[in-house]
């Protein structure tokens, strides 16, 4: 049993990068969803896809297709860090939302109107739980 689902996503997806596996599956909630939308949207991965399983005991899972660069097939996803833990949260108002590498990454933030980005909630003028750094 996993205690901290997002670190476990995480992860999944770093290791999956390191050994330069095309596909990885990870279990299906609405954070897991809500975080490789983000990572969809922000051109960090392929593409996603929810798989649902006959058997019972493993339950549906995402099946997220990641992506390369070039011909020695370079991970895009160069760095992912978590941030807030189950022990320690870490949360930032308006002003003090993170900047990742001067705008080259992006931060995802919880917030009170769904999982976004830094950008995006600097736009809505709204702080949150900073859960994860990518770049």
């Amino acid at each position: 049993m996993v205690t901290d689902s997002i670190s476990d996503i995480l992860t999944r997806i770093r290791n999956a990068n390191m050994v330069k596996h095309q596909i990885v599956e990870i279990p299906l909630s609405k954070m897991s969803k809500a975080i490789v939308t983000i990572l969809k949207e922000e051109g960090f991965i392929e593409d996603f896809e929810i798989f649902d399983t006959e058997l019972e005991t493993t339950g549906p899972h995402l099946l997220i297709s990641l992506k390369y660069k070039g011909k020695s097939r370079e991970p895009v996803i160069c760095k992912i860090k978590r941030i807030s833990k189950p022990g320690l949260r870490v949360y930032a108002n308006t002003k003090k939302l993170p900047k990742v590498l001067n705008g080259l990454g992006i931060a995802i933030i919880s917030t009170s109107k769904g999982v976004m980005t830094n950008l995006k909630a600097k736009e809505l003028g709204i702080g949150g739980e900073v859960l994860c750094y990518i770049w």
